[in-house]
Formats: C-alpha cells, sequence, structure tokens
C-alpha cells in the first residue's frame, strides 16, 4: 500500500481523476468525487479504509481482488473494464471530505452524468451516496434502491457509500446493495 503524508495529500486537493470507462459498459458506478488519497494514487474508491473493492468481489461483481490503496494498474483497469464495471463521479475535484462541496457542484454533477450515460448508454447507473444523490437531482424524498425514473436510458439505482466515514455500512450489506444493480446489468446472474 502506498503511503502519504498529510501534506503530500493535501497537494492532491482539487486535483481530478480520470473516469474509469470502457466499451461494453453495462454498469457504471458514480461516487460523489475523489477524496484525496484517490487522487494521490489516481484509482477511484482507493482509500484504504474504503470497502468498494471488497464489496465487489464478496459480491461476486469482480472475482479477484483489487489493492486500490496501493493504486490500479493497467492489468486493474483492463479487468474491470472487461467485467462490464465503469467508474465516474459526480464531481471530479477532489476533496478531504464529500462535504466540502456546493449544492450547484452536486447539481452541475448530475447535469453532466446524464450527458455521459447518454453518450455511453450503461445498462445500469449506481450512485454511491443517498445524500449526494438527493442534491444532484434534486430529489429529496430519493430512498435506496432502484429510482422510478431511469437516468437516459439506463435503469437508475442508489446504494450506499462505501467509504470508512458511512460507518454503519458492512462489506456485507455493501456487497448486498451492490449485487442487486449488478443483476440488473447483467454483471452477475
Amino acid at each position: 500500500m502506498a503511503r502519504f503524508t498529510r501534506a503530500e495529500l493535501e497537494s492532491f486537493r482539487d486535483a481530478e481523476v480520470p473516469d474509469l470507462l470502457g466499451p461494453g459498459l453495462r454498469l457504471l458506478f458514480v461516487g460523489i468525487n475523489p477524496g484525496l488519497w484517490t487522487a494521490a494514487t489516481q484509482t477511484h474508491f482507493a482509500h484504504p479504509v474504503n470497502r468498494f473493492y471488497p464489496a465487489l468481489l464478496q459480491a461476486g461483481i469482480i472475482e479477484r481482488p483489487i489493492d486500490a490503496a496501493a493504486g490500479m494498474d493497467d492489468e486493474d483497469r483492463a479487468y474491470f473494464r472487461s467485467r462490464g464495471l465503469g467508474i465516474t463521479n459526480l464531481v471530479r475535484r477532489a476533496t478531504v471530505r464529500a462535504d466540502e462541496l456546493t449544492a450547484d457542484e452536486l447539481k452541475a454533477g448530475g447535469e453532466r452524468l446524464l450527458e455521459l450515460v447518454t453518450e455511453l448508454a450503461p445498462r445500469v447507473v449506481a450512485v454511491a451516496g443517498i445524500t449526494a444523490y438527493r442534491q444532484a437531482f434534486g430529489d429529496r424524498k430519493a430512498v435506496v434502491g432502484r429510482q422510478p425514473e431511469p437516468l437516459g436510458q439506463a435503469e437508475l439505482w442508489v446504494v450506499p457509500n462505501p467509504s470508512g466515514l458511512n460507518a454503519h455500512q458492512t462489506i456485507a450489506s455493501l456487497a448486498a446493495a451492490y449485487a442487486e444493480p449488478a443483476r440488473a446489468a447483467g454483471v452477475l446472474d
């Protein structure tokens, strides 16, 4: 695993992380925005206490571990894409915490996401984080799970955020939540 000093991590504030996208996209996961560790490693959901990849593994969405905290290598990225998976964020700029984002940034991120989904046409979009989803799409009553309206032509889900700050979620509960949109996307049987 990579190691960073607080000052090194702070130097990545406002940095961007490229989307992880490829042909044959079936399931697009959408984070809120990159954290500083993610920006430092250029790997989505990379913070060492983030449960995203362990939950994907437990759910069977991926079939081998990915050590995101060390940063994905080209083989990891190719494997992830080969599973029909992709990752983007509502907001591109890295912050320490998602609550540093403005409502306008999240709303603009929702608009950008719709454009991306229209262009790439994944079967399913899974937004990780109910609060950010509500702000981005102006739907204050949204609940976790499949949403009644699609995003473009894609089936839309809101799933729990895998951040270590979302302490009431476990790897097992996240795996169960992520398996549902993965089944809908045809990634899992």
